[in-house]
């Protein structure tokens, strides 16, 4: 048997590896259109590779996948972050989990996952051809034909194919998969920052807040979670995991829009209230500047001071009811125009793909093409920042890799 993986990235090593496993006898080949392999594995996690996360709990999980969680759930019970846990460990790769939960190889470099890859596929006999980008795919008999763009003139034909050619920034990137009938889930950007170009609260650059709710204004969409201040804007978890949740509205918005901010993580402003009146009357004599509420930095406090028009050489006796309900309402309802948006490091993804109601999960096997299985971030699947976009890749090029 003749077997062909599209793509030399996660997902496509990891399905290649699964399929030699599972089919010793069979010739498996990848085929990668650039001259780099694992290029996205490489810069993951800032160069350490964020391989998976600590969450064992398949329904918590699913959680993290604001498209496909649901579809995920039969993937992830054949396998999951404990068993990628397990397959990293049993072939030299000893692992750390985060207190964030996000799990790393301990030599916290990416290039252990890389070696890693390269060291099963030569163990297996594993093929792999770079510079060898496919253009075509063609039902031919009981297999399938593959067309290379290099030269038109190169087919080769093969018995089982698995699609892992990652995601694509614009629709055409995936015109040769819609011509064989899949349909297509436009691609958008997902997992991105905030630009605030024109907003003071960039001079705070560096500044974190452990526990923020964010929203956006108009919508049903929040977040919460570490916030953080950026020289153009805003980023962290709490920002990162409205934006991957938020990706198809915050695109229809064309990425201008205003984001609410809870700088004190209470959903009830009388609580706040309640808060800054108690303050008032243990303190009354202390300075604004001297008694920040709810922990904050003294660079975000005097801001957000500045914005409500009190001085900070103020006395909290002296804030009055008025001053009280300003501050209580900027602590848990400021505002910020966003204008724009930034990638997240260099682990910018998209939303979007093919189509999962064209594909079988149990197996991965396109329901259009027989032999063709997809795997990775072609498929319309993507999730917040924490290793679950590697973690999809690994269970869905281990499935895809069955050929069940």
């Amino acid at each position: 048997m003749h077997i062909a993986i599209i793509g030399g990235g996660a997902a496509g090593f990891f399905s290649a590896i699964a399929a030699k496993e599972n089919y010793p006898d069979a010739s498996v080949t990848i085929f990668e259109k650039s001259r780099k392999l694992l290029s996205k594995v490489k810069i993951s996690g800032g160069g350490r590779c964020n391989v998976t996360n600590g969450c064992t709990s398949i329904p918590d999980l699913c959680k993290a996948y604001p498209r496909g969680g649901r579809s995920l759930k039969k993937v992830f019970h054949v396998f999951n972050t404990k068993h990628a846990m397990e397959w990293f460990k049993s072939r030299g790769v000893p692992l750390v989990i985060q207190d964030d939960n996000c799990v790393f190889p301990v030599s916290q470099d990416s290039q252990s996952i890389i070696d890693c890859f390269l060291r099963e596929c030569r163990k297996l006999g594993v093929h792999i051809k770079t510079q060898a980008g496919v253009k075509a795919i063609r039902q031919i008999n009981d297999g399938l034909e593959l067309t290379f763009s290099d030269d038109l003139s190169t087919k080769k034909a093969f018995d089982k194919v698995i699609v892992t050619s990652g995601g694509s920034p614009k629709r055409s990137g995936l015109d040769w998969l819609e011509a064989m009938q899949h349909r297509i889930e436009d691609p958008v950007p997902s997992l991105f920052t905030f630009n605030m170009p024109d907003d003071k609260v960039r001079k705070l650059m560096g500044v974190v807040v452990d526990k923020a709710m964010v929203s956006i204004q108009g919508t049903k969409l929040k977040s919460d979670g570490p916030l953080l201040i950026t020289h153009w804007g805003m980023s962290g978890p709490a920002i990162l995991k409205l934006s991957s949740f938020g990706a198809r509205q915050i695109n229809e918005m064309s990425y201008h829009f205003n984001v609410q901010v809870n700088w004190c993580n209470q959903q009830n402003t009388n609580d706040v209230l309640n808060e800054l009146d108690a303050i008032v009357q243990q303190s009354p004599n202390k300075l604004l500047a001297n008694v920040k509420p709810f922990g904050l930095s003294e660079r975000l406090w005097v801001f957000l001071l500045d914005k409500c028009d009190l001085s900070s050489r103020k006395k909290w006796g002296e804030v009055g009811k008025k001053g009280l309900n300003k501050l209580a309402n900027i602590l848990s309802n400021d505002t910020y125009a966003v204008k724009g948006i930034s990638k997240f490091r260099d682990e910018f993804v998209t939303c979007g793909g093919v189509s999962l109601k064209d594909i079988d999960m149990k197996t991965m096997q396109s329901k259009v093409v027989p032999n063709l299985y997809f795997a990775g971030e072609v498929l319309d699947i993507d999730a917040i920042t924490g290793g679950y976009n590697l973690q999809a890749a690994w269970s869905t090029g281990f499935v895809a890799g069955q050929l069940g």
